[in-house]
């Protein structure tokens, strides 16, 4: 147990001046970049880490906290405006931010956005600082056959939500996992799918897929229904009701529910390494959907549809850290380079830590906690500048976006063999969305492929190559069965409206 002087110890180190400039600081950051498509918090941390060696443990630490705690707000900036996530775990706040800022609410979206965001974070926080041993036990229980019958299920739940066809969202589905096969085995690491081509021998780069498919393809599809117009890039409706400008306490908490469910599944998925926020945030907006009195209004601007998929994304930025801290086994990217951190100043996460370095760790609770109301603090002011940017016409906007998605896709892939993925895959993603095939299931099959093959590897290796040994499991066999139940209602509620839409 630690001592409660190590602990006040550790809150005073992370309030004090300098580290609250330096969270301050990490935190303006993160929401540029998360602002900027195709750049992102990750590649802002990847970069800092080496001008971090001269600062104290508390202080750098807490600065890349700062970072990607900054970078979760500001991703859902660009999503909601310009249906250009900054990340890709944005994707899914674009789904109903986007429509309701084409009504004429962008400030009532993003600040939706923002409010979740930072419910959800400090959720994840709190369950971190109190319950984070526990957790990380739990989640190490969870073996490879658990892991991919949870994705089987996830796969089936999102087919049937993030669409009208059920079998359109299998389809897309199959085709991210086909391609999410390109590069190395992962349990061998032979080549293959890479038609001569080494470039592809580490697979298809996630940001040249995700801003591809998501940006460039909707860039597109707005140009060509533009015919040579000049409009704003969002058409503001006018109007004198200042509740379009803001959200509500009513609204606020109506949504209480939602953000909850996705706290949770964010904190739980966060604390299963190798998931992360993407599958998360989709998961959460689609048990949102599902439980919705009017599921129908997703998509088209419901609050509930941000709220969910925010909550849950931000969420899995303190579980993360409950592996990392507890284990040392760090649960994404992120997490992967406060690791670096930490070993940059001397110190090895894991089971010791709490014990040797207890004053650190509680001064990093302390600094995630005040990196949560900054960000709170900094959105408020920054959201309006945002919104003032997109009333320049598309023309500007579209093509400064283009420029901008170019230059974070060439700086995340190191040349210009990411950027020629990004133009194949925009591609694509248009073919795919106008034939009404669904990009968001694509990308979240891509995203967790290698995980979800990796999984079936360690499954077919523990079992001797007989899955049928995964009935030992009791949560793998539940989900299975959950994931066989949810195809067969998805099937009969599709068929059922597909009839009564042509009655």
């Amino acid at each position: 147990m630690v001592d409660l002087s190590i602990i006040l110890a550790g809150f005073s180190d992370a309030f004090s001046l300098t580290n609250l400039m330096f969270v301050l600081f990490g935190v303006v950051l993160g929401q540029f970049v998360g602002a900027v498509p195709g750049i992102g918090p990750i590649m802002a941390m990847a970069i800092a880490i080496p001008f971090t060696f001269t600062l104290s443990p508390i202080v750098a630490i807490s600065f890349l906290v700062g970072v990607n705690k900054g970078g979760l707000v500001g991703g859902a900036v660009p999503a909601i405006l310009m249906n250009t996530p900054g990340t890709p775990d944005a994707a899914a706040t674009a789904l109903d931010g986007y429509p309701l800022a084409k009504q004429g609410k962008p400030l009532k979206a993003t600040k939706m956005a923002l409010f979740s965001s930072i419910t959800g974070d400090t959720f994840s926080d709190i369950v971190l600082i109190t319950v984070s041993a526990p957790l990380a036990v739990l989640a190490l229980k969870m073996g490879p056959i658990e892991i991919a019958a949870l994705m089987i299920f996830t796969f089936s739940v999102l087919a049937g939500l993030m669409g009208n066809s059920l079998i359109k969202g299998l389809i897309a589905a199959v085709l991210g996992l086909l391609v999410a096969c390109i590069g190395s085995d992962p349990e061998n690491f032979t080549p293959r799918l890479i038609f001569g081509y080494w470039d592809l021998f580490d697979g298809l780069p996630l940001p040249s897929v995700a801003i591809g498919m998501l940006a460039i393809s909707e860039i597109l599809h707005r140009m060509s229904e533009s015919f040579g117009r000049v409009r704003p890039a969002i058409e503001f409706v006018d109007s004198d009701d200042p509740d379009h400008d803001r959200v509500t306490w009513v609204e606020y908490w109506g949504c209480r529910f939602t953000m909850l469910r996705g706290a949770v599944i964010g904190t739980i998925l966060g604390a299963l390494p190798g998931i992360g926020s993407t599958a998360a945030a989709f998961m959460s907006y689609a048990f949102a959907k599902a439980s919705s009195k009017d599921p129908s209004s997703f998509g088209k601007g419901n609050l509930h549809g941000i709220a969910a998929s925010e909550s849950a994304n931000s969420a899995v930025m303190g579980a993360n850290l409950i592996p990392l801290l507890t284990l040392g086994i760090p649960g994404s990217v992120g997490a992967a380079l406060i690791v670096s951190a930490f070993m940059i100043h001397g110190m090895q996460p894991g089971p010791l830590l709490f014990e040797n370095q207890g004053r650190l760790v509680y001064g990093l609770f302390g600094a995630m906690l005040m990196a949560n109301f900054l960000n709170l603090w900094v959105g408020q002011i920054g959201l309006r500048l945002w919104v003032k940017v997109v009333s320049a016409p598309e023309s500007i906007i579209f093509s400064s976006a283009l420029l901008l998605c170019f230059v974070g896709v060439a700086m995340a892939t190191s040349g210009l063999f990411g950027v020629s993925i990004m133009l194949i895959f925009a591609v694509l993603g248009y073919l795919m969305s106008s034939f009404g095939y669904s990009l968001v299931i694509f990308i979240i099959a891509f995203f967790l492929g290698p995980r979800f093959e990796k999984s079936i590897a360690q499954s077919l290796a523990l079992t001797n190559g007989d899955l049928t040994q995964a009935y030992q499991s009791p949560v793998a066999v539940a989900l299975l069965i959950l994931s066989v139940v949810s195809f067969f209602w998805f099937l009969k509620r599709n068929a059922a409206m597909e009839k009564k839409q042509g009655s």
